[in-house]
């Protein structure tokens, strides 16, 4: 496995970009650690898929220096690079069987045929397909093909790094928790350095040890599953993970109170760099209803299991509150929230306080 250097990434799809909007991927410029698990996670058109191109070697990037435990790839093929990747759509052989698909990449490096079987038959009982081994990829279905595909990337132990590129799209959800799992206890088995792209937070923080988050072509936060949802260093972070997203609101703030309307909020400290026209965000896991707090309109509850959502209506804008399947909603329901749980932000980006030392919540 290997440790990946991005110094000073940038893309372009067009010959001449005239300035910063008319780059794909702004400046990346991060270290993905030797035996690391990644998820790239962001909405369609943010640049993960672009940016693990430039990883493979698929594509080579308008600006910047790809390192591989300090050596220069920027300009090596895929097969150079010794990565191995695994695409959204099935890559296989349709004409031969799945062991056979399984054993290829073993065979085309000269890998002794003893070896070949030991792990050819690892795989096959991790991707569910031991009663198809013998069978023509050419008759299975779209999943089973896409198994084989996750398969021939996982063969090999001699890789640099394995990229996945949203491989769970056509995979029933079922298998799509059973083969997350077996991705993960073969990350802590052998540590390989694995990089996973999709838009599904649910796939990205149960995957991934470091969360990267994506938007606009650029990196707003890297970070565990939980430093994402207790602290987003980004509005898009807060509204991106989590169901529903954060709340924001926007606030003036003098000191360490916020002014909301007609309402005053009691912040945990005073933000550094001075107050002003900033915004407020809070997750509605700390939002309570009940009769203390900032009066506000109930306009809809959603019954999820457990809980349930409270969509509100406070000082013209829109709180979503999240409480416990039997909670007692009062006629006239009054909004706290919990005052270590409180963020702000400056044009989208976390402001700190006075002397905050970092970290999530406690």
């Amino acid at each position: 496995m290997a440790r990946i250097d991005l110094q000073h990434i940038r893309h372009a799809y067009m010959s001449n970009p005239a300035g910063e909007a008319d780059y794909a991927l702004k400046e990346v410029h991060h270290t993905f650690e030797d035996g690391g698990a990644y998820a790239l996670l962001g909405p369609s058109g943010c640049g993960k898929t672009t940016l693990l191109n430039i990883i493979s070697g698929l594509l080579h990037p308008s600006e910047g220096r790809l390192l591989f435990d300090g050596n220069d790839v920027t300009e090596l093929s895929t097969q150079e690079r010794n990565i191995a990747q695994v695409f959204q759509f099935p890559v296989i052989y349709d004409t031969m069987t799945v062991r056979e698909n399984l054993a290829f990449p073993l065979r085309n490096r000269g890998v002794p045929e003893d070896e070949v079987g030991r792990k050819v038959s690892e795989i096959l009982a991790m991707i569910d397909l031991e009663a198809r081994a013998d069978r023509k990829a050419r008759g299975l279905t779209a999943d089973q093909k896409q198994k084989i595909s996750l398969g021939r990337g996982l063969v090999r132990s001699d890789v640099n790094a394995i990229l996945f590129d949203e491989p769970l799209t056509v995979i029933d959800p079922h298998m799509k928790w059973v083969l997350r799992s077996q991705l993960k206890l073969l990350h802590k088995q052998f540590g390989y350095t694995m990089v996973y792209v999709t838009h599904d937070q649910t796939e990205a923080l149960t995957f991934a040890e470091r969360v990267v988050v994506m938007y606009e072509g650029e990196i707003v936060q890297i970070g565990t599953p939980d430093e994402l949802f207790d602290r987003p260093d980004h509005t898009f972070v807060g509204y991106f993970i989590g169901s529903p997203g954060m709340n924001v609101v926007p606030v003036t703030v003098e000191g360490d109170r916020a002014r909301f309307g007609q309402q005053d909020i009691r912040l945990p400290a005073a933000p550094a760099g001075g107050g002003g026209a900033l915004e407020l965000g809070i997750r509605p896991e700390f939002v309570s209803v009940g009769t203390e707090g900032m009066p506000a309109r109930i306009v809809k509850v959603e019954d999820i299991g457990r809980q349930k959502i409270v969509r509100a209506e406070l000082e013209g804008h829109a709180v979503a509150a999240i409480v416990g399947e039997d909670a007692e909603l009062p006629a006239e329901p009054r909004l706290s929230f919990r005052t270590d749980a409180i963020s702000l932000y400056a044009d989208s980006r976390r402001r700190p306080y006075a002397g905050e030392a970092g970290g999530g919540l406690s």
